[in-house]
């Protein structure tokens, strides 16, 4: 019960200081020790420390001789670390970030469509196979649509085969998470089934090529809903006297 309260604070600390990290906290004043933060906290030295150390594991913070712990610049961040990107996501909402993440999908996903469509296994296309059929009960109000459309796609992911695309599966979830809830409340509507069966489809007729084409369709009109969004409200022209 010792070590679970330990590991609860440990985490605790850490999400509490990545959040201010992240918004910008420290920006303009120098981060404290980890006696203040210990006193600020109301918490042990040792969760204090081992806050700390994780959050220099992910570029946070960095420990220099005689200058003590700094906040390091958001070019040295790990962005591939999950509590990294929430962090980023949950702050005040960027639709330049999601721009990125949507770009970085566009060199992922329809490639791990394609390679899905080559090397998924039985079960493999079965749990694609769920995936969409999760999206289409959640269209009936008989499954979460967020949780049912990340689904599909971690699916794809591991259908792969390939560890370095599963690996990132964490990751596009964390995403997703804000990406989807962006788009659809813009679009007013949840996914295209019909374009992710579509995905589905070349994926399980062994199609790599389409599989690619219809993945980077799905990403591509999340790209154009952004910079929809991103334009500038166009100038109305007055009306002549």
């Amino acid at each position: 019960m010792r070590e679970l309260l330990g590991r609860n604070l440990t985490y605790g600390m850490l999400d509490a200081l990545g959040r201010a990290i992240v918004i910008g906290t420290y920006d303009s004043q120098t981060f404290p020790t980890e006696a203040e933060l210990a006193k600020q906290h109301q918490v042990s030295r040792s969760v204090t420390r081992e806050a700390v150390k994780m959050l220099t594991a992910k570029g946070l913070l960095s420990a220099r001789p005689r200058q003590g712990t700094v906040v390091q610049p958001n070019s040295s961040w790990n962005l591939f670390d999950t509590d990294v990107l929430r962090w980023m996501l949950e702050r005040k909402f960027s639709v330049h970030l999601l721009q990125q993440f949507s770009q970085l999908r566009v060199a992922i996903e329809p490639e791990a469509a394609g390679l899905a469509a080559m090397f998924a296994t039985e079960a493999q296309l079965q749990e694609i196979n769920a995936g969409l059929a999760r999206m289409e009960a959640a269209e009936s109000g008989f499954d979460n649509t967020l949780d049912a459309d990340i689904a599909f796609h971690v699916a794809i992911l591991r259908g792969s085969n390939n560890p370095f695309f599963v690996q990132l599966r964490d990751v596009v979830t964390t995403a997703l998470r804000t990406s989807i809830q962006f788009t659809n409340r813009i679009k007013g509507r949840s996914a295209s089934v019909a374009d992710h069966a579509a995905v589905r489809d070349a994926i399980v007729r062994r199609q790599p090529d389409a599989a690619r084409v219809a993945m980077k369709k799905i990403i591509a009109d999340v790209l154009d809903l952004i910079d929809t969004v991103d334009a500038p409200a166009p100038v109305q022209k007055k009306k002549a006297r």
